[in-house]
């Protein structure tokens, strides 16, 4: 009984998600802004730790968490290293909601649960129409 209850919540799963809009990654849906990068900071160089784990002990999910901070943290210390407060912050800000996305997409790719799902496709939602907002701000004032 476990088995076709589990079959049938995951065909509905399967169901729900066909819906939805297409979940991309947020790093190739939408880029960082380039007003938001920094000149001479190559941030490809920059090495963040995995927590004292080695990345070969990590479960799939784990990488992909670990990736997808990885890209955030370079793209926010980017952001915060701009001269203008207010465009430091909404360039933090972007690349803070960019990684609120990765994280809901590794939940839906990973996750089990239908609730937590549902919880990481609202965040999408709202993260992506925020940035696209906050890049229009960028664009029009960040010098």
């Amino acid at each position: 009984m476990k088995t076709f209850t589990r079959l049938t919540l995951s065909g509905a799963v399967a169901a729900s998600f066909a819906i939805l809009p297409s979940v991309a990654s947020a790093q190739s849906t939408m880029a960082y802004p380039e007003k938001c990068k920094s000149q001479g900071m190559d941030m490809s160089k920059a090495d963040m730790p995995s927590g004292g784990m080695p990345m070969g002990d990590m479960t799939d999910y784990q990488k992909a968490s670990m990736d997808g901070m990885k890209v955030m943290h370079m793209n926010m210390m980017q952001g915060m290293m701009k001269k203008d407060a207010d465009v430091s912050f909404v360039c933090g800000m972007i690349a803070h909601h960019m990684g609120a996305i990765s994280m809901s997409e590794v939940e839906l790719k990973y996750g089990d649960n239908e609730e937590a799902k549902q919880m990481a496709q609202k965040v999408i939602e709202a993260q992506k129409k925020e940035i696209e907002e906050m890049s229009k701000w960028v664009d029009k004032e960040a010098k």
